[in-house]
């Protein structure tokens, strides 16, 4: 992967760069930013340039033997861990069962999210991990002399959802680790990292594309031809993130249906706690229900969460009355043109809160039933206000 194939982010491929040519490579670093800003095709393109035969100054050279093996993300030297879903089947599980998938994914679409990856992998609704056992096979890997490169690099991506005697093992790594290997942490919420990693790796930001960047992107996408006042739609909703850009365009069905629920729990929330309506109360009940079946799954679970608070801080910004800071579709600002007066100053501080914490309540496996429940009820008296 070449940094030229990556959208924006002049700034940092400058960095990277000047890091290899003035031979001063940091043994672990940590690309941290939003979902969706190119944070693993930056590790890939950055690590390809570490070992190619002969960079220039502004990138690989994608034909030597090295940068052909990278094209396939199938260079001996290049290590990857990322966090999967245990098959029933089996007791133990590491990252290279799930090697060909991976590779697969990233060479489709380099702007991918973590749901995309699960739906990939696996049917069942677990949250995915990267398991205990994964140490041995980091400790395993780096034992090995390097086959062809220079350096060794293992690029890890989401170690968030590393468990924590794999984390405390690399941290070990971390504090004595092997010559000329160099470790790249592609992280999406690196405030879930213990600390202790955090502090020993040097810390890059990511920042949001523009929105020309991410305007000229969609036009020049070969998949798809895009009319420009629909691409510049998009990537101004897209708030920095190519991937929901994407999904935009896509108008994904998740998207639909996370819409679908926020009406409806909104909706029904304000006729009971306005108009005593006990049947929306009895509906609400059967929507909490629904929303808590085990075939949602808690990722899809928290995916509504982290839309509510989205469509609760937009509503408010609209109803502020700052157009230029809204980043609706066209059916989410039909709904915010009458839903905005509701989210004012004297409950979206509780909503977010609300939302906030039955969305962490749901990643420590708290029962779903009672969390959605509890949280129509909050709901209920914050729109009163």
């Amino acid at each position: 992967m070449l940094f030229s194939d990556i959208i924006g982010q002049q700034e940092v491929k400058k960095r990277f760069i000047r890091s290899v040519t003035e031979q001063r490579i940091p043994h672990a670093q940590l690309l941290r930013g939003p979902e969706g800003v190119g944070k693993l095709a930056l590790a890939i393109a950055y690590a390809q340039y570490i070992c190619c035969e002969n960079r220039s100054e502004t990138d690989s050279c994608g034909v030597c033997p090295s940068c052909v093996k990278y094209k396939k993300l199938a260079h001996p030297d290049l290590h990857f861990v990322f966090p999967i879903i245990k098959p029933p089947s089996k007791t133990t599980c590491v990252c290279d069962d799930f090697i060909a998938e991976f590779r697969e994914m990233v060479l489709g679409n380099m702007y991918f999210g973590l749901n995309d990856w699960y739906s990939k992998i696996s049917d069942d609704v677990k949250q995915g991990l990267i398991y205990s056992n994964e140490s041995e096979e980091i400790i395993r890997k780096l034992s090995l002399k390097t086959y062809e490169s220079e350096y060794k690099i293992m690029i890890i991506w989401l170690p968030e959802k590393m468990h924590g005697h794999c984390a405390n093992k690399l941290l070990k790594i971390l504090e004595e680790p092997p010559e000329k290997t160099v470790f790249l942490m592609v992280s999406n919420e690196p405030d879930q990292i213990i600390s202790t990693i955090l502090s020993r790796t040097q810390h890059i930001h990511i920042p949001r594309l523009s929105e020309d960047e991410i305007t000229q992107a969609l036009l020049v996408n070969e998949e798809r031809e895009v009319e420009p006042e629909y691409a510049t739609y998009a990537a101004h909703i897209a708030n920095g993130s190519y991937l929901n850009a994407l999904s935009v365009m896509n108008e994904g069905d998740e998207n639909k249906l996370n819409f679908e629920r926020f009406i409806l729990i909104m909706r029904l929330a304000w006729q009971v706690g306005n108009k005593r309506n006990h049947e929306s109360l009895k509906t609400l009940r059967k929507w909490s229900d629904d929303m808590a079946v085990a075939t949602m799954g808690r990722e899809r679970q928290k995916n509504f969460l982290v839309y509510a608070q989205r469509m609760t801080r937009e509503n408010f910004i609209r109803n502020i009355q700052e157009p230029e800071l809204n980043y609706l579709t066209s059916s989410e600002a039909e709904f915010a043109h009458r839903f905005s007066p509701f989210i004012n100053e004297k409950n979206v501080e509780d909503l977010m809160s609300e939302f906030t914490l039955a969305e962490r309540h749901i990643e420590q496996n708290v029962n779903a039933k009672m969390v959605f429940f509890d949280l129509v009820l909050k709901v209920i008296m914050l729109l009163k206000r």
